[in-house]
């Protein structure tokens, strides 16, 4: 296929692996980057431009004369406040079309958004329908394989995660001998993380898990781990990482393996 990939790119390393495995099956990409989030030596290798989040509809015209049809969103981006958002004329118009969604939790808001785009005739991918092999496979991955109180450890989390994310609040929590120590809202995996030691008990160390939520738009936002990821893991102290099997993006799996395994963790794919 030659007609141009569009990426609309957040933060970390996927929008680049994202752009590089298209370009290697042949198809050109054009990566509209959000400033402040996507970070320019990702973008650098590729045809790019930075914009700010609010201008929406510029993204968009930019996209259509790249000759863009096909859009992925991928990488994180801190959801502003829309008092600071200050959209252009034209995203002042699909925030309108949006609606109430925007006053809901991440996933209705990104399932509006998909929606709004798909009605605009682009056709909006999930970032593993271009990376295939970068969903998470089920069983451990690692040389640490969890023990029974682990298990429980895990399916405790499993059962928190399908609550609140029914209720669209977030996708991951660590549970130490069937203790929630935390849960993740909107300040993210990584900083739900840097909360850990201070709540951490006597005995087995804790484990995190990350579930998509029920019924969660699968094309934007699926759960992800990477290396900061298992760095924020060890330094938490904990035994090890449970995540979605076929459900969850794990950015540069190889490292993520080493890593763990140096620190003595475990990482496992669940289906829930």
């Amino acid at each position: 296929m030659t007609t141009p990939l569009g990426i609309i790119a957040g933060g970390g390393p996927l929008p680049g692996q994202v752009a590089a495995a298209a370009q290697a099956a042949g198809r050109p990409v054009f990566i509209a980057g959000i400033e402040g989030f996507a970070e320019l030596d990702v973008l650098r290798p590729f045809p790019h431009k930075f914009f700010r989040l609010g201008a929406i509809g510029a993204i968009r015209q930019k996209l259509r004369d790249e000759g863009c049809a096909d859009l992925v969103m991928i990488g994180p981006v801190k959801r502003p406040s829309f008092l600071s958002l200050r959209p252009d004329t034209e995203g002042a118009k699909l925030l309108a079309r949006i609606g109430r969604a925007a006053f809901l939790g991440d996933d209705g808001l990104l399932a509006a958004i998909v929606r709004v785009l798909s009605e605009d005739g682009f056709r909006v991918l999930g970032a593993h329908d271009i990376l295939t092999d970068v969903l998470a496979p089920a069983g451990v991955l690692t040389k640490t394989v969890p023990d029974a109180a682990a298990m429980v450890d895990i399916q405790r989390g499993i059962q928190v995660l399908k609550i609140i994310g029914a209720a669209d609040i977030g996708q991951a929590c660590v549970v130490q001998q069937g203790i929630v120590l935390a849960v993740e809202a909107v300040e993210g995996t990584d900083s739900m993380l840097s909360r850990i030691q201070a709540v951490t008990r006597p005995g087995p160390a804790g484990v995190l898990v990350k579930l998509a939520k029920p019924g969660q738009e699968r094309r934007a936002d699926l759960p992800t781990i990477g290396a900061a990821t298992i760095r924020h893991a060890l330094e938490a102290g904990l035994r090890g990482v449970a995540f979605e099997a076929g459900g969850t993006i794990l950015a540069n799996k190889d490292l993520m393996i080493a890593m763990a395994d140096a620190g003595g963790v475990f990482l496992i794919g669940v289906q829930p």
